[in-house]
């Protein structure tokens, strides 16, 4: 689509009316205009259908906040022309709606080994951008086919509640940031749809469609013959369970707020989990190790070894590498620091 403002901005306006504010999600919404009312909104920006709706509905809907959004979108350089052609396609248009921009491009071409370190590139991008730039909210175009992807994704590694509610709405970051998803409530289809209704082109990827990476193997294979199997609309009732399972977390996670395990110098008072359920002595002890970062990468068999003995509360003391044990003692779990300089072993599980 060549560029031209005024037709960009009519045609955004056309896809505010087919796709209006009572579609998207309320309390992204609510969150992310609040914290930008008088700040910047990055916005991140492939060039994709997902995050061209987002980045129209956002600029069409709320003309007083556009002074505020900027685009963030990085080359990964790994397509060769059609990456660089996504680049200009992206600069075309904030350059139309009158939007900020910034480019960030890998600077080696080797390929990733994995989709984690390509999203990890990309973040580090926006990290370093939100950092210049003092934001504080980031929108992300992820919609109802991410959610059932991820889930299918997340099930394969065994994760839990916090896992599977995955892609939230509103995530509130550690570093104080807040990553907000407004489109969950709509699938792929109903913004391809309505992009098309309004004249608008998008850039589409080719690597999504290879079969290289498991979240592409997941959406070509898994998610049309689930859906075919289902009958029914199993997207909807993905995106349903996600908000469930969500609620479920946020409550466990109130309640080891209310009961406080965690003591002066990362002790873990056993005796405050004493008769509470599994599921909540297994998120303290999760909290346990993210206070120690010395206590190293515990293995799945062991957290679930470490896990037992805390459920015992008997006094143990179990290896967590060359760095340290975790000891147990008089209702406490403690990590005490390896002093020898040779590498302890791991009792074998």
């Amino acid at each position: 689509m060549k560029f031209s403002p005024n037709l960009w901005e009519r045609r955004a306006g056309h896809l505010a009316e087919l796709l209006p504010v009572g579609r998207l999600h309320s309390e992204a919404l609510r969150r992310g205009l609040r914290a930008t009312r008088r700040a910047t909104g990055m916005v991140a920006f492939s060039g994709g259908a997902d995050s061209l709706a987002l980045l129209l509905l956002l600029w069409a809907h709320w003309p007083a906040s556009r002074h505020g959004l900027h685009a963030l979108h990085y080359n990964h350089r790994l397509r060769g022309a059609a990456a660089d052609r996504d680049e200009a396609y992206c600069r075309m248009v904030c350059r139309a709606l009158g939007i900020g921009i910034s480019v960030g491009r890998r600077r080696v071409k080797k390929k990733f080994t994995n989709e984690a370190e390509a999203r990890a590139a990309r973040f580090d991008f926006i990290a370093s951008k939100m950092q210049a730039h003092k934001a504080k909210v980031l929108w992300l175009g992820h919609q109802q086919n991410d959610i059932a992807e991820s889930m299918f994704m997340r099930l394969a590694r065994g994760s839990g509640t916090s896992g599977l509610a995955a892609p939230r709405p509103v995530q509130s970051m550690s570093n104080g940031r807040l990553h907000l998803r407004p489109l969950l409530g709509l699938k792929h289809e109903d913004l391809t749809n309505a992009l098309t209704k309004a004249g608008l082109a998008w850039r589409e990827d080719a690597s999504n469609h290879a079969a290289d990476h498991f979240r592409n193997r997941v959406r070509q294979s898994v998610l049309p013959s689930w859906s075919e199997a289902a009958g029914r609309d199993a997207l909807a009732g993905a995106a349903l369970a996600r908000s469930m399972l969500e609620e479920d977390d946020l409550a466990l996670e109130q309640w080891l707020e209310q009961l406080a395990p965690m003591g002066r110098g990362g002790v873990l008072n056993l005796g405050k989990l004493q008769g509470v359920p599994r599921a909540l002595v297994r998120r303290a002890l999760h909290r346990w190790l993210l206070r120690h970062p010395d206590t190293g990468g515990l293995s799945r068999a062991g957290f679930e070894t470490l896990l037992a003995m805390v459920m015992a509360g008997k006094p143990t003391r179990f290896s967590l590498g060359v760095k340290g044990f975790a000891v147990i003692r008089d209702g406490t779990l403690h990590f005490d620091k390896n002093r020898q300089k040779t590498p302890i072993a791991r009792p074998r599980l």
